[in-house]
């Protein structure tokens, strides 16, 4: 099921106009989460919110939002306060200006989404308008409320649809004067410098997010299957640090033997990594961090009734 929309409105350039759909590009969903448990009795954590002198429960119709100016002194306000500062045009993102893509600092990218025509009238305006931005090879930069809370937003041509990436203001990135001031400035060898090039062009391919691995999540998920199997855990033991560099054209020259980490090799081993995840071993499949593909595998391998929790002495919600 595809999942619904975040904003719903309307994307305007000058006078014209088409009803449009921000969807999420991205989901955390896939990650293996965990629940908080009572270690004695198996049943779930719930939280409580508290008054922090009285210790007394507090209904959420009663609680209100509070800035600290002073020690335990809090300007208050409340939610209709709040609301009446809401900018305008709401519904409607108005494209500003127009700028090439890599002029934009990638530290200022926020969260990307997609963009759809929300209906059947406005997908020539919106065709329009996508590829007049694709012939020009621009963005279009403009305005969008999302959750309250207005953001700069680029508007990208991306097959046939727009890719939206909402945008940190200003005060919201570190300079980096701050850290890149007190780094030396350090003269090169040229021999050592032909050297690293090397490495890099062995290393050099094309972009392809397949080949990622997040190894934390595949050690989660091995550990969940285990313990669901009642198989020993396998001592882990802890990597050595990596020691410091003595003799620089020593290491250089070490790595440029090491086939290690180069493209081909990534690729291989997520293949290899996702290949497992296929490959349900247990009644209960545990899906974390799983492509697509490899959930539509384990799903259709797994008919079989779930393996029931043990039991304890838990109370019903």
């Amino acid at each position: 099921m595809a999942p619904r929309p975040n904003w719903k409105g309307y994307l305007k350039l000058s006078l014209v106009s088409c009803a449009i759909a921000l969807y999420p590009a991205t989901s955390e969903r896939e990650r293996v989460s965990f629940n908080q448990l009572n270690k004695n009795t198996g049943n779930r954590i719930r939280y409580k919110k508290v008054d922090a002198e009285t210790q007394e429960e507090v209904a959420s119709d009663e609680i209100i939002k509070g800035y600290q100016v002073d020690k335990d002194v809090y300007v208050t306000v409340e939610d209709s306060e709040i609301e009446a500062l809401q900018v305008e045009a709401t519904h409607t993102i108005e494209i500003d200006s127009f700028v090439p893509f890599a002029q934009i600092d990638a530290r200022y990218f926020d969260s990307p989404y997609y963009i759809v025509p929300n209906d059947k009238v406005g997908q020539d305006a919106f065709a329009v308008m996508r590829e007049a931005m694709r012939a020009k090879k621009v963005v279009g930069i403009g305005r969008v409320v999302i959750s309250k809370r207005e953001r700069p937003i680029i508007l990208e041509p991306m097959d046939k649809g727009l890719r939206g990436m909402t945008l940190r203001y200003p005060y919201e990135v570190r300079d980096e004067k701050e850290y890149f001031s007190e780094i030396a400035d350090v003269k090169i060898a040229t021999d050592m410098l032909k050297l690293a090039e090397h490495i890099v062009d062995t290393k050099s391919g094309d972009f392809d997010p397949t080949s990622f691995v997040d190894h934390y999540e595949e050690a989660v998920v091995d550990l969940l299957k285990s313990k669901q199997a009642g198989r020993a855990l396998p001592k882990s033991r802890a990597a050595e640090p990596p020691s410091n560099v003595v003799n620089l054209m020593e290491a250089l020259k070490r790595s440029i033997s090491s086939g290690k980490g180069t493209p081909k090799a990534q690729k291989a081993k997520a293949k290899k990594a996702d290949d497992l995840r296929k490959q349900p071993q247990f009644k209960f499949p545990i899906e974390g961090g799983q492509t697509k593909q490899g959930k539509s595998a384990a799903k259709a391998s797994t008919q079989t009734k779930p393996v029931p929790a043990a039991k304890s002495k838990r109370k019903s919600a």
